[in-house]
């Protein structure tokens, strides 16, 4: 009976802290596996962590996909980017 106690506590603190991790931008499944398995901290630490709809991103130039500013490679094209000057930034709302 504890074990089962456990595997609903564990899914209810997976679902909440995937949820949280979805709204802040980066994965569902991702926060749900790590909050699921350690249930408390795996929250705390999604709650915590950083909205990636808040990141810096740029524009590709050869395909003209909006990647992440940290990112080395094009996710469309494939294309290597170069680090970029101030005035390359774009801010994207979501």
């Amino acid at each position: 009976m504890a074990g089962g106690a456990y595997l609903v506590i564990a899914l209810f603190f997976g679902l909440s802290g995937g949820v949280v991790g979805k709204l802040k931008g980066s994965s569902f499944w991702l926060w749900f596996l790590i909050a699921g398995v350690i249930p408390v901290f795996g929250l705390l630490a999604a709650v915590v962590y950083r909205f990636d709809s808040d990141e810096p991103r740029r524009q590709c130039p050869r395909c003209g996909r909006v990647v992440m500013l940290h990112d080395a490679l094009c996710t469309g094209c494939g294309n290597e980017l170069d680090w970029v000057d101030a005035d390359e930034r774009l801010a994207v709302e979501r």
